[in-house]
């Protein structure tokens, strides 16, 4: 097999359900448009983002997450699957992008109804009317439930009435409201009823035009702009305050609540928090997406570390007169391969997340009763994944840079700006932590109700059986699932640690020990007296470990899964090996703790810096064949790094 043969069959593994669009994009895409220019100023920057987002408007990927009725193609996975292309090229344009047609426009698709979809949203596709997501409060990031802007509904002229009460109610850090946004969705708390006797229906969207024609604000209107930043200085983010700005009463985006002409407050969630949280977790496209531009981001930072590694050279051998290659270096290669390998971990997993959100989201859009057990797994997997991914990001592109020296430090080489504008993306669309807390809080809920009845013996059986039953679902019935079943060894680490079962299998079995320790610790929240704030404040480090075990499982899972469907056997076998890297420099990075449990022996613990070693040497003849799977044309690189003088 020719190694472009091998390329086209990694690419193609790699592409997922709409490979077709990662290819067309390549095609469409201009490189010398939608690359960053960093020697522009600030406004420059952001008319250079404004050029290339009117681009954009006019290609098919604007309008593919859309419903039909507004001119759509209802193709809500193509739409999230070019955004991700877009995060090899400008991020300052990805963010944007993703600003005006991800959340300003799928706010509006997911909680507005027709009279939103047949007036707002063909505006929104075609880039006529630029908007934003105003969500974020100076007071307020992650606990959305507690913001503090108000949404009044005045009956005597049937307007809603948006306003800023504390100077923590400003919206903050909004992407577009500085300069270019016309309109926002504003996300406040809804109160009907009396100035006497208020009624308080918690946190709705209303549409608030934000400036007339010239481009000035609107009476009422306060707008700042946030000023330079670490980086994506071409994003306008900018903070607006509201003062009893008044808004008609359709302007309320009521899918899931609406107030008549009379007055009257309906939904069809009676329930005010799993209405609050219904809301939420339709607008969760915005997560995914931020996970998937930085899973771009890291490939291409990888594309350029790697390609560099194989042509620069440095030191000469003892009776040699030829230096050496970096990437011949194991201490290069340790730098950089387990984490392409874990790239393309996130990667498969993003492509499997990305089909979920597809699939439920669609039901949603066709008004299919909500099948809510595939929400809560939608809302859990995308937490998840965005943490991986992000954090992944920070580091990989931080090591990519320091692996190609002074060049690395060079504008014109992509890496600082790369670094810079990722940076925010681990609080961007939720903070980390929190969003782990949100994974182990998901977790625990799907056998929260057995809790009362179960000793502590019971909870952990019921935890291994509620891992156990989940690691079936995932797999796939005639591949590594029957050879995870196959390859239990009494103890852990009496199989061979080369095996992608048993690694597989370690995974598994940490995550069903910690959610079974975490399990217990919770019941005493149970107990009559307990203050469950405390139980869980004081069980933050179980939570978050529980949490990452379990992502990390699933992760893994994906691309085990992505390797046995790959179709081309050369592939396959590169894809295993690259899959055993990725799993064996997991266990290293966590061998105190399989230690500590029992899982690993100290003395089998200390042949697996040895094991990557190894597979990393085995590895460095196919690296440049895998950053070629990413698929990034080279114009899309752009780093004149790798171009180096004779």
């Amino acid at each position: 097999m020719t190694s472009t043969d091998l390329v086209t069959a990694l690419r193609a593994s790699l592409g997922g359900r709409w490979a077709h669009v990662r290819e067309h994009t390549r095609k469409e895409f201009d490189a010398e448009l939608l690359l960053p220019d960093p020697s522009l100023s600030i406004e420059a920057q952001r008319d250079r983002v404004n050029e290339q987002m009117r681009m954009l408007a006019g290609s098919q990927y604007a309008r593919a997450g859309f419903p039909a009725v507004a001119g759509g193609s209802d193709d809500i996975g193509a739409s999230v699957t070019a955004f991700e292309m877009l995060g090899h090229t400008d991020l300052s344009l990805l963010v944007k992008a993703g600003v005006h047609w991800g959340l300003f426009g799928g706010a509006v698709t997911n909680l507005g109804t027709t009279r939103h979809h047949e007036t707002v949203l063909p505006q929104i596709i075609s880039l006529e009317l630029p908007g934003c997501f105003a969500m974020t409060e100076t007071g307020h990031g992650s606990d959305v439930q507690s913001l503090g802007t108000t949404a009044t509904y005045d009956p005597t002229s049937d307007e809603i009435v948006v306003h800023t009460p504390t100077a923590s109610a400003r919206k903050d850090y909004i992407g577009g409201a500085a300069r270019d946004a016309r309109m926002a969705v504003v996300f406040a708390q809804l109160v009907t009823g009396t100035p006497d006797e208020p009624l308080r229906h918690g946190v709705h969207g209303v549409l608030v035009p934000l400036r007339d024609d010239t481009g000035a604000a609107l009476p009422g209107i306060t707008i700042e702009d946030c000023g330079p930043k670490m980086g994506l200085n071409g994003v306008d983010n900018g903070r607006l305050t509201f003062d009893q700005v008044r808004v008609p009463r359709t302007n309320l985006l009521n899918r899931y609540g609406d107030i008549g002409p009379d007055g009257s407050y309906t939904s069809p969630i009676e329930n005010p928090t799993r209405r609050f949280f219904t809301m939420l977790g339709t607008l969760v496209r915005g997560r995914i997406s931020v996970a998937g531009g930085a899973g771009a981001a890291t490939r291409t930072a990888l594309s350029i570390a790697i390609r560099y590694a194989d042509v620069r050279t440095q030191f000469a051998a003892p009776g040699s007169d030829d230096e050496v290659c970096l990437l011949d270096y194991r201490t290069h290669q340790r730098r950089l391969l387990p984490a392409l390998a874990t790239s393309y971990a996130l990667a498969y997993a993003q492509n499997d997340l990305v089909s979920l959100m597809h699939d439920v989201q669609s039901a949603l859009l066709s008004d299919t009763p909500p099948d809510e057990h595939r929400q809560r797994e939608l809302e859990a997997l995308a937490a998840g994944v965005k943490v991986m991914s992000t954090w992944h990001a920070t580091r990989t592109i931080q090591e990519c840079r320091e692996a190609c020296g002074g060049a690395g430090y060079l504008a014109e080489n992509r890496l600082p700006s790369l670094k810079a504008d990722t940076d925010v993306f681990t609080t961007f669309e939720g903070d980390n932590v929190v969003l782990l807390q949100l994974v182990a809080k998901g977790l625990l809920t799907s056998y929260r109700d057995a809790f009362g009845d179960l000793d502590a013996l019971g909870t952990l059986r019921f935890v291994a059986r509620q891992v156990a039953s989940t690691v079936a679902e995932r797999t796939s019935a005639r591949t590594w699932g029957m050879r995870l079943a196959d390859a239990r060894p009494r103890r852990p680490e009496e199989g061979n640690l080369l095996d992608r079962a048993v690694l597989l299998r370690l995974l598994a079995d940490r995550e069903q020990h910690v959610l079974g320790g975490l399990a217990r610790r919770m019941r005493a929240a149970a107990k009559p007296g307990a203050d469950l704030f405390a139980v869980f404040n004081d069980a933050q480090d179980h939570v978050l470990l529980a949490a990452r075990a379990h992502v990390e499982r699933v992760v893994a899972e994906s691309f085990a899964r992505g390797v046995d469907e790959c179709p081309d056997p050369a592939a396959r076998a590169l894809l295993d090996r690259l899959c055993t890297v990725h799993l064996l420099h997991g266990l290293e990075q966590e061998r105190a703790w399989y230690v500590e449990h029992g899982r690993l022996t100290a003395a089998r613990s200390r042949t697996v810096t040895g094991l990557v070693n190894t597979a990393c040497a085995q590895l460095r003849p196919d690296a440049l064949d895998l950053v070629d799977g990413f698929g990034i044309p080279d114009a899309w690189l752009a780093a004149p790094l790798l171009h180096p003088l004779p």
